[in-house]
């Protein structure tokens, strides 16, 4: 029998999209950079630097492209014939990159996201395209471990929701107290994975490696 897809309506609110800001110009981005190159220390129309502030407006687009997408949206197409499955779906190990919003610097990990259905299912990469989404955005690992599971959530409408993110920050990594390769840990749960310490434990064995 073929899966029952279900259409949820599209979805914007503050937990999904962006705030609503109004971009300046990429002349006005690039001008930006030529400011910082100069409050650095060195001279914007050197010749290695004159292409810089065009390659550093490039490659914010590409860091901050989680602005663009909605991820109520991503997740907006679920499944409802899922074969009597009533357990945990979990993916490990979700790679993330994202930026420090205190000083605009990287910090990378991997996040591990679950849930426990209940009367649909999303296919699994939507569960990764959330994180990517929120990630690509100016962040707190704290806010951001939030945001995805608050997110999935408030659409899937499922029993709970387990979100654990292990990043090491570029901020406390090369500046200030300079401590590399120190990780971060942050959690966030919903439903029965809050109320039920059990499901909490079971969580956490599997991103862990356990079964």
């Amino acid at each position: 029998m073929d899966a029952i897809v279900k259409k949820m309506p599209t979805a914007k609110s503050n937990l999904g999209a962006g705030p609503d800001v109004e971009r300046p110009s990429r002349e006005a981005a690039e001008e930006a950079v030529r400011t910082l190159i100069a409050w650095a220390g060195d001279d914007p129309t050197r010749e290695g630097l004159l292409d810089t502030p065009g390659r550093v407006a490039n490659a914010y687009r590409e860091f901050f492209k989680g602005y663009e997408e909605c991820p109520i949206d991503v997740l907006s197409r679920t499944f409802e014939d899922v074969g009597g499955y009533d357990d945990i779906v979990m993916l490990r190990d979700i790679d993330l990159y994202s930026h420090c919003e205190h000083h605009m610097v990287p910090f990378i990990g991997r996040a591990h996201v679950a849930y426990m259905p209940n009367d649909a299912v999303v296919g699994i990469s939507k569960l990764a395209r959330v994180v990517e989404i929120y990630a690509r955005r100016l962040q707190t690992q704290e806010t951001m471990s939030a945001q995805i599971g608050d997110t999935i959530h408030t659409v899937l409408k499922p029993q709970g929701v387990a979100v654990m993110i292990e990043a090491v920050h570029q901020c406390m990594s090369i500046r200030g107290v300079q401590k590399p390769n120190v990780a971060t840990i942050t959690t966030h749960f919903t439903g029965i994975f809050k109320e039920d310490p059990a499901h909490q434990e079971r969580f956490l064995m599997l991103s862990r490696g356990g079964s």
